[in-house]
């Protein structure tokens, strides 16, 4: 599943290839299930019809979704679910398996969308109702967009008194963690994935808020993760690079690489996690 570095690698990407280029056709390709990727629309005309002729004006990621404003008053939203790739092509690549939204330009290629399972969606909506979109997602915090202290994350903490690893995962509360970075980022913080959030230190969330931080925009730097199960590709298809980094993340058995003790791994409510006996507590 695509967690939020790899969505904000999506976003920078498209920043950079889509704005302002001129949408050709919008094609819900037949035969392939695509009506259930575009669902909130009855026809895949009704869908094509409302993109015929726009322009990108402006790329924006609001959680986990992407969204394209357009000049004509709509906005493209993507929603990649636990398989969505979005791909941007030359008109000329073959059209893999799966595929099934395709956004032609004037000038520049196509955008792809691709999916196995068909959980992803994509729709068209009003600019005006934008606002009550971003509203209506869950979290609290999106550590890559919002702009918090460590003290309102303490005060965020101490009201949910829910285990670490619990709360990191849980898409209410912070959006985007997931099994990867939120082991990593306890890790790096010091903190075991049971320690209750209510019982933290105040050096305790310094170092947590910290270690959030920073393992996020490392992981956007490096491109996001692209690791077993996540076959994360980035708007060219290339992987990510973060997974060369990954200190505790299925590497049970290894030699941690602060003290060299046996990564542990641990069934905790239902999840799977990773941690170092001896750096956590």
């Amino acid at each position: 599943m695509p967690e939020l570095p790899e969505i904000e690698v999506l976003k920078r990407d498209l920043e950079k290839e889509v704005v302002g280029r001129r949408i050709k056709t919008a094609e819900v390709r037949p035969g392939t299930n695509a009506m259930k990727v575009v669902r909130r629309h009855g026809r895949r005309k009704e869908f094509s019809e409302l993109l015929d002729g726009a322009k990108v004006e402006k790329v924006e990621r609001s959680g986990k979704l992407l969204v394209l404003e357009l000049d004509n008053q709509r906005a493209i939203v993507f929603d990649l679910g636990q398989t969505g790739t979005l791909i941007k092509t030359s008109a000329s690549e073959e059209v893999v398996t799966h595929t099934h939204v395709i956004i032609s330009f004037t000038i520049g290629g196509q955008l792809r969308l691709i999916d196995p399972r068909h959980g992803a969606e994509v729709f068209v909506s009003p600019l005006e109702e934008l606002a009550e979109l971003k509203e209506a997602q869950p979290f609290l915090i999106d550590p890559l967009t919002h702009q918090f202290t460590w003290h309102y994350f303490s005060q965020l903490l101490d009201e949910r008194a829910a285990s670490m690893k619990e709360l990191m995962v849980d898409e209410k509360f912070i959006c985007g963690l997931g099994d990867i970075y939120s082991d990593e980022i306890l890790f790096v913080s010091g903190l075991r994935y049971d320690r209750p959030s209510d019982k933290l230190s105040s050096q305790d969330v310094r170092r947590l808020y910290r270690a959030l931080m920073e393992t996020l925009q490392e992981a956007v730097k490096a491109r996001g993760t692209t690791w077993g199960s996540v076959e994360f590709r980035d708007l060219q298809g290339d992987p990510g690079a973060f997974q060369l980094e990954l200190k505790v993340y299925e590497r049970a058995g290894e030699p941690c690489r602060r003290c060299r003790q046996d990564i542990l791994k641990e069934e905790w409510n239902g999840a799977t996690t990773y941690f170092c006996p001896q750096c956590q507590s």
